[in-house]
This record gives C-alpha cells, sequence and structure tokens, in this order.
C-alpha cells in the first residue's frame, strides 16, 4: 500500500472466506525429483534422474512448460483474519484468504508443476499487531510443511518506519540501513534461519531483508532476487554483486514498488522508486528479464529496453483495494520454453469454495481483462544468449498447456454470480421511497448547467423540513467556486448535482451548505440506526496536497465536548464523511449508543472523474455499520454501536466541508450529487439506485 494518513491512527488495510481447498487428492509434499529441482548451490544441482535432451533431438514432444505462483499483498488476510478485526473470514466464510491461497498451492503444486513461490511483501498490514503476524505464519508455514519453496520479502506495512523514496537524496533515510534491525517484527518472523530451510535458498544481505533463490526447471536455473522495501545503496551493491557470482542465470527481480498504474486504472506509470532501481540495478544486468511487484493497487505491464537491446518485462499486481481486501486473487505465470512465451493468469482459488449463499456479483474466480490475462512473447534462446549462451532444456515427451487446465478446474461445478441487471431511472421521481427519511438534498428540476450558486441559494429537502443553503463566504471563496450542473450518477434521478470548484486546502478556499439552526435533523440521533446515501464525483484535478480529507457531510460541533468523549481529534465534528489521502472514502462517526470512541468505516482507493454510489447502513439488529461503494460492501467496517452522536439540536448539518473547533475547513472537490439520510436500515432494493415500485 502506498501512503500514510494524517488522522488515521493505527488503521491500514484487509480480505476474507469458507473451508479450505481440497485441490489435488492427498499430496502432501512436492518431491525435489524429475523435473522439478532445486538448488543446492550456485553451482551444483540436485541430481536430476530424467535424460538430457535437446530441442532438436527430441521426439513426440509435448508443452514443455512450468508455473510460478505469485502472492501480492496479503496485508488484508493477515489484518481481518485476527480477533482484533472480529475474525471477519472465517465469521462469515468459513475460511480465511490467506489459507487459502497457500493450501491451494499445496493441494496443486504437482499437478500444475509449481516449483516456486513468490511473495511480494505487505505480509502484514499493522506492523505491531503480533497477532497478524501469526496468520501470515500459519499460512506460509502450509507451504514449508508441503516443502515448497518461497522468496518474501518486507513491504512498507512489515516495516517499522515506512517512508517513501522522492529523490537520491531520500537514500540517506528510510531504508534497510536505517533500521534497529533487532526492533523489527519481520526480522523476528522471517528471520534468516527460517529462509535458511528453502531448499532453494542462497542468501540474505547483511541486513536479513533481501535474499536470492535459485531453483531449477527442465535443466534450466533461475534465479529469484526478491528485495524488501527501500533498499539500501549498500543492498543494491550486494544485489548485483549476487548477480556477478551467478552469471549464467535468468533473474526474476521481485520487489515491493517499483511500477505504478496512471490514473485511468490501466496503463503503467513509473515511479521515482523504480526508475532509481531501473538505472542502478536492471538497465546494465541482461539478466533481469522481469521484475514482479505490488504495492500499487491493480495490475499492469511495462516493457521497457535494457542497454543490451533487450526488453525487460516490468509488472505490477495487487489486489488489495478489490472487493473483501483482494479476495484472494493471486497469480499464475505460466513459463512455456516450447512455446516460446510467458503465459499471465489471475484467479481467486478462494471464491469457488465460499458458501454459495455469500456470493455476490464482486466474486470473480477468474480475471479475464487484459491487465490481468495475458502472454508475453519470449524466444528464450535469443533472450539469454548474452549470458547463457547453451541455452536447451530438457523436453518434456508428453505435456499440455497449464493455465487452461487450472481455469477448467477451478470453474468447474462454479458458476459466478451475476450481476443485478441495471435500471435506468424513467423520471426524476423514479426511486423508492422511505417514510423514514429524515432528509432527501438534492438539486431542483430546471437547473441551468454550470450556474453560480448564490450565497443563500437552497439546496431542496424533498421531504421539505431541513434544506440547506449557501453559507457566506469567508476567506479566499468566491461566489463562483460552487456552480449547479445536470451531471449526475447514472443511476441518480435527480437532476443533477453541486459542483464544488476551486477548492483549496493549502489557502482554506472553500465553500459548503448548511441546514438552518431550528432544522429538525439537527437533534436526530438515529437510535432505530441509520442509512447515509450520496452520490459523489472526485474532480479529475483532485491532488492529496490540495484536496485530502474533503468532506461531503457532516454536522457541527466539537465531538470532544460529547459526554465521555475519550478519543482523538476531539476539535473535529461528531461526523467525518470525507476523501482520505489516498483517495478512500472515510466514514467516521461517534455512535449515539456510547460517545467516548468514534468508529470508522474505509473504502478502498476510489477513482477521480468517476461517479460513485455511497451507502452507509447502520443496523442495529445485525449489530454492525457497512459502507457499500456501487453496491459493494467494503471489508473495513465497524460493529457494536447505534446511531450518531449530536452536540445540540442547534448545530446544523453541512454538506461540502467539515468543521474544526468551530471553523469551517477540508472542503470538498468534485460533484456530490443526491444524499439521503433515513432513520433506519435499508437493503440494497430501497436505495436511491433502485427504482419505485
Amino acid at each position: 500500500m502506498s501512503d500514510t494518513n494524517d488522522t488515521r491512527f493505527s488503521l491500514r488495510r484487509i480480505a476474507d472466506r469458507r473451508a479450505l481447498l481440497r485441490g489435488a487428492a492427498g499430496l502432501s509434499m512436492l518431491p525435489l525429483t524429475g523435473a522439478l529441482t532445486a538448488c543446492d548451490d550456485d553451482t551444483r544441482l540436485n541430481s536430476d534422474p530424467t535424460p538430457t535432451a535437446s530441442a532438436s533431438t527430441a521426439s513426440a514432444v509435448g508443452t514443455t512448460s512450468f508455473t510460478i505462483a505469485v502472492l501480492p499483498d496479503t496485508q488484508f488476510y493477515s489484518r481481518y483474519a485476527t480477533a482484533d478485526e472480529n475474525r471477519q473470514f472465517q465469521r462469515k466464510y468459513g475460511s480465511e484468504p490467506f489459507a487459502a491461497q497457500t493450501q491451494w498451492i499445496v493441494d496443486n503444486a504437482k499437478a500444475y508443476s509449481i516449483p516456486f513461490v513468490i511473495h511480494l511483501g505487505d505480509v502484514v498490514d499493522q506492523v505491531r499487531k503480533p497477532a497478524q503476524w501469526a496468520v501470515a505464519d500459519a499460512a506460509m508455514k502450509r507451504l514449508e510443511t508441503a516443502r515448497i519453496p518461497y522468496s518474501i520479502l518486507a513491504g512498507n506495512h512489515d516495516v517499522l518506519s515506512d517512508l517513501d523514496y522522492r529523490v537520491p537524496a531520500d537514500q540517506q533515510a528510510g531504508t534497510d540501513t536505517q533500521r534497529t534491525l533487532s526492533a523489527e517484527p519481520y526480522l523476528t518472523w522471517f528471520p534468516t534461519t527460517r529462509a535458511q530451510n528453502q531448499s532453494t535458498f542462497r542468501e540474505r544481505d547483511r541486513t536479513g531483508f533481501h535474499e536470492y533463490h535459485i531453483f531449477e526447471m527442465y535443466g534450466v536455473k533461475f534465479m529469484v532476487l526478491s528485495l524488501s522495501w527501500r533498499i539500501s545503496d549498500a543492498g543494491i551493491l550486494w544485489a548485483r554483486d549476487v548477480i556477478r557470482r551467478n552469471p549464467t542465470l535468468p533473474v526474476i527481480l521481485a520487489n515491493h514498488q517499483l511500477l505504478n498504474i496512471d490514473k485511468d486504472g490501466k496503463s503503467p506509470l513509473e515511479t521515482d522508486y523504480g526508475l532509481m532501481l531501473w538505472n542502478n540495478l536492471i538497465r546494465d544486468n541482461d539478466q533481469i528479464f522481469m521484475t514482479l511487484n505490488g504495492h500499487h493497487h491493480g495490475a499492469a505491464l511495462l516493457t521497457k529496453t535494457n542497454d543490451f537491446g533487450n526488453p525487460v518485462h516490468e509488472m505490477v499486481v495487487d489486489y488489495q483495494m478489490a472487493y473483501q481486501g483482494g479476495n484472494a486473487l493471486m497469480r499464475l505465470y505460466e513459463i512455456d520454453f516450447s512455446a516460446n512465451k510467458i503465459d499471465v493468469m489471475s484467479f481467486s482459488p478462494w471464491v469457488v469454495q465460499k458458501p454459495k449463499a455469500t456470493l455476490n456479483q464482486f466474486d470473480r474466480a477468474v480475471l479475464d481483462d487484459a491487465n490481468n490475462r495475458f502472454t508475453i512473447a519470449m524466444d528464450f534462446k535469443k533472450r539469454f544468449a548474452r549470458f547463457l549462451p547453451g541455452f536447451a532444456y530438457t523436453e518434456m515427451t508428453a505435456g499440455t498447456p497449464i493455465l487452461p487446465r487450472v481455469r477448467t478446474a477451478l470453474l468447474s461445478g462454479y458458476t459466478e454470480p451475476a450481476a443485478p441487471a441495471e435500471v435506468l431511472p424513467r423520471d426524476a421521481d423514479d426511486y423508492p421511497k422511505i417514510a423514514e427519511t429524515a432528509a432527501h438534498w438534492r438539486v431542483a428540476s430546471g437547473i441551468v448547467d454550470g450556474r453560480i450558486v448564490q450565497v443563500g441559494e437552497t439546496l431542496p429537502d424533498v421531504t421539505g423540513r431541513n434544506p440547506m443553503t449557501r453559507v457566506p463566504l469567508s476567506g479566499p471563496a468566491m461566489v463562483e467556486d460552487v456552480v449547479w450542473s445536470t451531471d449526475r450518477h447514472r443511476l441518480s434521478s435527480a437532476p443533477g448535482s453541486v459542483r464544488f470548484r476551486n477548492t483549496d486546502k493549502v489557502t482554506a478556499r472553500s465553500s459548503a451548505f448548511a441546514t438552518a439552526t431550528n432544522a429538525p435533523i439537527n437533534a436526530a440521533t438515529f437510535g432505530a440506526g441509520y442509512t447515509v446515501e450520496a452520490f459523489i464525483k472526485i474532480d479529475a484535478n483532485w491532488t492529496v496536497t490540495n484536496h485530502r480529507w474533503g468532506n461531503i457531510l457532516t454536522r457541527n460541533g466539537n465531538r470532544g465536548k460529547l459526554p465521555g468523549f475519550a478519543g482523538g481529534d476531539k476539535e473535529a465534528p461528531p461526523i467525518l464523511f470525507a476523501i482520505s489521502s489516498l483517495r478512500e472514502i472515510q466514514w467516521e462517526v461517534v455512535p449515539a449508543s456510547n460517545t467516548a470512541y468514534p468508529q470508522a468505516n474505509w473504502s478502498g482507493e476510489v477513482m477521480v472523474d468517476t461517479w460513485y454510489h455511497i451507502a452507509i447502513v447502520n443496523d442495529p439488529v445485525a449489530n454492525e455499520t457497512v459502507l457499500y461503494v456501487d453496491g459493494a460492501p467494503v471489508l473495513r467496517n465497524s460493529a457494536g454501536q447505534v446511531g450518531i452522536a449530536a452536540l445540540a439540536a442547534d448545530m446544523p448539518w453541512v454538506l461540502g466541508a467539515a468543521w474544526w473547533d468551530g471553523a469551517r475547513k477540508d472542503g470538498y472537490f468534485g460533484n456530490i450529487g443526491e444524499v439521503r439520510v433515513v432513520a433506519k436500515p435499508l437493503t440494497s432494493n430501497q436505495w436511491l439506485t433502485a427504482r419505485r415500485s
């Protein structure tokens, strides 16, 4: 994961599922014989009784390929399997995603020729929580018990200081050499002595954070070089020396951060840190033909040309911000010598074993989009010619491509849930009416797109009881900063939205709407639960510096003045419905049932210039508050409390900005469509995205 929040105390990130996979019958150990062999050292291999043959001498040749399993960021799987987080996976699904991933590998390593597993870091979410490390420890021990070798590395969530890299001078802070090694939990839970038990393990650097392994398949040796978060200059020298000492090995470089994904969610984007590694390690080491990293949310591929005119395929893969913290999605890389290609497949072994009643349209067992299922053409003999001129492999006399077999077996007897059919609104009144609606703010019919909203102008409430008006200007705010807009979410029946322009956190330029001091909703505490809905679109020009923590909706007052309040940020209001510094949806409220501490729900990262429907449902019967983004329940939810605390009946509700100790703060940047507050929990067929009966 890629950043730290300003006011997130210890919150940091997540996952889900039912009974563990059963895969191949009775497989308890991966034999390191025949085609599956592991290197004992740099020059001596375990004996391979299979006769060697070159491509020119074999007959009746089949597909000669193997697969490498890759585990992207598992941080939420470790976190939300713990008692601290109410064992969300086990409680909801009867199983856990991290264990499901590694058990699937154990059950299928022989059938699908998996000689090696690569973990891309962020093993846990909160480095100081031993319970999360225990979850990860148990999951990875499944591989160790089955004698399936793996490499592992520390991500930014696995180290005590996770400073990022921006410029070369940053190499003087936050790297492996600036850490107190004896204090680092990663080195306690995954020490060198544990790594040494891997049959493929060769060495770690002097800090213990970086390691390399060598494995062999079909007579070809490969190195996996795994570098933990923020490698130092000394660490890079060690990595270069490792490659120098193994001059004939093709190298797969595993790293936590290297390649990013652009704003469109699909295109590759180079990072400062990745460019540093490219210039200092990758570009002049021809042996590095492929890099893998997590950290940045999504998937992308970038092919660059090194100093020798050869391609280097850089891939980022990280599903932590997908449904259920990644839904146990992982990858297989099928390296096919016979067809001169690398096939890539992203799938979840956990989805297919979830109880059927828990499945919804967000459960995808296989991802088929271009960034998750693709082929890299690679003439191995040509690509490796400079450092391995005698490239040859032991051919299979029979064999078929692996990934199609994985897909067929995975989906056998499983039907992916269909997404509910969307029904677009027929008119401006086409939504379910709820008698318990406390307020429903939406623009009036007949608005003119782009017309400035004047100070004192009304944002109507459908109930007629709680209209909002634009508040007087303050500071650098100008009247043209808010306009009416006909832009709206496709499922909103409202005529349009309110667009907040020119918001700037640095200059405190913001605008807002507020209810009157005598509005009935000001005193409401929602003892029977609530549902809050909002349609939002973050402006395309949103930046962390100028727009982080922009508030969609709040209610005024210092929460520190509530009876018995003992939490943090006492100057903040009882509600924070905001866009975080990581562009996550934050719903943080002080519950009416217990005003001592706030409770928070968090989404994953949301995109700019994209309409979303947000629903927050507080259900006293289910004893939980669940945040939904476009109908998908997020993982980081809260439980045990009811309602929303109010300070006084004359404290207004506010749209488009927050409150901090009596002052307007943290303006929203973008469009806010209709917003509804209902004094009871609603089901999805009662939301504003549904249609009237």
